[in-house]
């Protein structure tokens, strides 16, 4: 009985050990991750900068009244949530986070007898919308740690075509913003139409004379060109998430890891102890038949002779369990 249960604790401290290294290898390429996806993050931030004033100074020259991306709906009847999650789990809470955050807005949206719609980015989201009977619309996947400008393309091209075409009447992004490799917070940003406050301040009204802002001339017109220029920056913006997106998923991912490679081993120890207590039962328990047989044996020299060589096995066994005990614990 007790060697058997030696068989499954060594089996259950080889597979334990198996675990803790794919665990500590995935720890180790999310860090890596990490400080190359943060280099992305900021170097999309001058480009998100400078088409920001670009396009407050085309507002400032009067052409946000007739775009309809700036112009927002009398009433809110259908609201579009992006989702952006991951395409795998085993990154803690990430997903999660994201789910229960949308989840939120979703409800309340429908206890306010409002319409809704989800954008799932990246297979969690998917699954778990579509699993709960949510309303989806086109899912985008397979790129959740590694984003392209394309893949913001896309989306960006999708939402813009629902807004314009009246199909929801704001646009919203949910996903979660990296701050530091060990703090990241999930965010919900509205995206379409572009608020007041995102387009005021620009300083390309043309014929300024007291030299505060510039003095620009727009060829073509600037309705025109902010109408051709919104989609870019909503495309920007998009880029811009799912690249916070793609680093706090690594962040995440590197955190849960260590959690795991810790509990393996702190469960290896516990086993250790568990596998070597079981092997020295199972020696006493052989050293007591031995001694119990040769007792049970009539005649002097004979019961000696057993006794002795229960002391010799008894000496060699205890020689082993000790190496054994001391092997397990280096």
């Amino acid at each position: 009985m007790a060697g058997g249960t030696e068989r499954i604790l060594r089996g259950r401290i080889k597979a334990m050990q198996s675990t803790k290294k794919i665990t500590r290898a995935m720890e180790l390429i999310a860090g890596s991750r990490i400080v190359k996806a943060q280099q992305r993050v900021q170097a999309a931030v001058p480009y998100s900068e400078q088409i920001t004033e670009v396009v407050k100074d085309l507002a400032a020259a009067g052409a946000s009244n007739d775009v309809p991306m700036l112009a927002g709906r009398d009433e809110v009847k259908t609201t579009c949530y992006v989702a952006i999650t991951a395409d795998r789990g085993l990154c803690g809470g990430y997903n999660a986070g994201v789910q229960r955050a949308t989840e939120g807005e979703v409800k309340a949206d429908v206890l306010a007898g409002k319409d809704y719609t989800i954008v799932p980015v990246g297979k969690k989201a998917e699954g778990y919308f579509r699993f709960r009977d949510y309303q989806l619309s086109q899912s985008f996947m397979g790129f959740s740690d590694q984003p392209s400008y394309e893949d913001a393309r896309r989306i960006g091209e999708y939402v813009v075509d629902l807004f314009v075409t009246g199909k929801v009447d704001k646009v919203e992004l949910v996903y979660t913003r990296f701050i530091t490799a060990g703090n990241q917070e999930v965010v919900l940003r509205p995206l379409v139409p572009l608020s007041a406050d995102t387009v005021a301040g620009g300083d390309g009204k043309a014929g300024s004379s007291d030299g505060s802002g510039g003095d620009y001339e727009f060829e073509p017109d600037p309705t025109e060109i902010l109408d051709s220029l919104l989609p870019r920056y909503v495309e920007a913006r998009i880029y811009a998430a799912l690249l916070n997106a793609a680093a706090s998923e690594h962040a995440f991912r590197q955190r849960a890891m260590k959690s795991a490679t810790d509990n393996a081993e702190e469960l290896i120890g516990s086993l250790s102890i568990v596998m070597n207590r079981a092997r020295q039962a199972s020696i006493t328990s052989e050293i007591m038949e031995i001694v119990g047989g040769a007792a049970a044996l009539d005649g002097g020299d004979a019961t000696q002779g057993y006794v002795d060589m229960g002391d010799d096995y008894f000496g060699r066994r205890l020689d082993e369990a000790e190496k054994a005990s001391s092997g397990s614990t280096a």
